[in-house]
């Protein structure tokens, strides 16, 4: 992995201050297991001190977080270990302003990638290290992500969210269409989300209604750098999120809010290329790429608790409206899990669909590379795509307390994603699961009393 030098990140600290004068606080974050950023706010100047080469340390142990911020006794980690700090580096390029804060503010990635002790279930250490042996073999993957969220109304009602007014306060996004009008009557936020992904560095382009109500869809570009795709996914639930409370909504990339409209995915575009600049999937007419969708296939059931991260996920997968029911793929046919997208040779990709968009965008890459790397380890042809049979498919577990056993005793994960992070995520996952069911609801007590 290539390490990038402290002169380069004391410059580019330098000259951020130098560009910002204004700014005096940097929010140092990193993400967690469910895909939540954790870190600290530090004043601007000791930033410049770490750059130079202050250690920079963090509790190992904030990775191991649960949806709701606690900790679950896993292994001898979290309660048994004594809580230590772990070593940090900062991201080079991933300081930038913060526009959706009252005060000037500013954020910068961190990670214990390229420490001398990385953590090997940081999410992005998971990552990294798939990149680090697909590198090994002359592979180098581009990718792009495509996220979907809905904007709610800034209060809930009785507990559940509401529609969102558009700008003139008068019109409700009630009406499940893709019409390019709701573009404009939520122009405001919907622009000022882009600007400010594009502040962050993410190349945030294509915006889309969605079918849902107050359902919307902004694209990346595609990056020959996967983890800065990875990057920006992650950056760009936070931005979003802050620049919708900044304009009086709520932004949530929940995979179910609405029982009744689609949910929300993370879908994500992935090509592989050799050193010559060829794509790899193109090869023997398209066979390397059959051979890949077959991995992927192969894998999704096992990886479940990663593309449906908590119990609301799960309600995505055979729902009346446009979620696969199983593992399947297809040319052009978004009822699949995994599309291929018409396009010429040089760019042909898969479409990975399965995720919901509040996974982890680290996880999901590296498992999706997991899988395409290991079809084209066994060559195995795929199953029949949905163009040719309606039918098609491979079960995967729909509760996560299956998903999780699926993916646990798997070894293929366990080799290809480290067996640390499997067992740690895994249980974080079963714990989590437990904890959240672990509440008697007012309906049970309709029905069953």
């Amino acid at each position: 992995m290539k390490t990038t030098t402290m002169p380069d990140l004391l410059s580019e600290v330098r000259t951020f201050r130098t560009q910002h004068p204004q700014v005096t606080h940097v929010d140092l974050i990193c993400m967690d297991l469910p895909g939540h950023f954790y870190g600290k706010r530090y004043p601007i100047d000791m930033l410049e001190k770490v750059a130079a080469g202050a250690k920079l340390k963090l509790p190992q142990n904030c990775i191991l977080l649960g949806t709701q911020g606690g900790l679950y006794p896993i292994g001898d980690y979290c309660f048994r270990d004594g809580d230590p700090d772990a070593a940090r580096r900062p991201i080079p390029g991933s300081l930038k302003r913060v526009p959706w804060e009252t005060q000037p503010l500013a954020q910068m990635l961190i990670s214990s990638e390229n420490t001398d002790t990385p953590i090997e279930f940081e999410p992005r250490v998971v990552l990294a290290r798939v990149l680090d042996r697909l590198a090994r073999r002359g592979l180098r993957p581009v990718v792009a992500f495509e996220l979907e969220f809905y904007l709610f109304a800034p209060r809930f009602r009785a507990g559940l969210p509401q529609y969102p007014r558009a700008v003139d306060g008068h019109r409700r996004d009630d009406q499940a269409n893709m019409h390019i009008e709701r573009l404009s009557h939520f122009s405001s936020v919907l622009g000022a989300m882009v600007s400010a992904a594009n502040e962050q560095g993410i190349d945030a382009n294509v915006i889309s209604a969605e079918l849902g109500p107050g359902q919307f869809e902004i694209n990346f570009g595609h990056s020959d750098d996967a983890l800065q795709a990875a990057d920006w996914a992650a950056l760009f639930r936070r931005s979003t999120q802050g620049v919708a409370r900044q304009h009086g909504y709520r932004a949530s990339f929940m995979s179910k809010p609405y029982l009744q409209a689609p949910g929300s995915g993370m879908h994500v575009h992935v090509s592989l290329y050799d050193h010559d600049g060829r794509n790899v999937l193109a090869a023997n007419q398209q066979q390397a790429l059959r051979h890949a969708v077959a991995g992927c296939l192969e894998l999704l059931p096992h990886c479940m608790p990663i593309f449906a991260a908590n119990h609301n996920a799960f309600r995505r997968y055979g729902s009346m409206v446009n979620s696969a029911s199983q593992a399947s793929w297809g040319f052009e046919d978004r009822d699949a899990s995994i599309r291929i997208p018409e396009s010429d040779p040089h760019n042909l990709r898969i479409e990975h669909r399965l995720a919901g968009a509040d996974a982890n965008p680290y996880l999901v890459l590296a498992a999706i590379l997991t899988g395409l790397e290991h079809g084209l380890d066994n060559g195995r042809e795929p199953i029949t795509p949905l163009n040719q049979d309606r039918s098609s498919g491979i079960d995967f577990p729909k509760d996560m307390l299956s998903a999780v056993t699926a993916m646990r005793d798997h070894p293929q994960l366990a080799g290809s994603l480290g067996s640390e992070f499997v067992m740690v995520y895994c249980e974080n996952k079963r714990q989590e699961y437990l904890d959240f069911m672990n509440e008697i609801s007012p309906r049970e007590y309709h029905w069953y009393a």
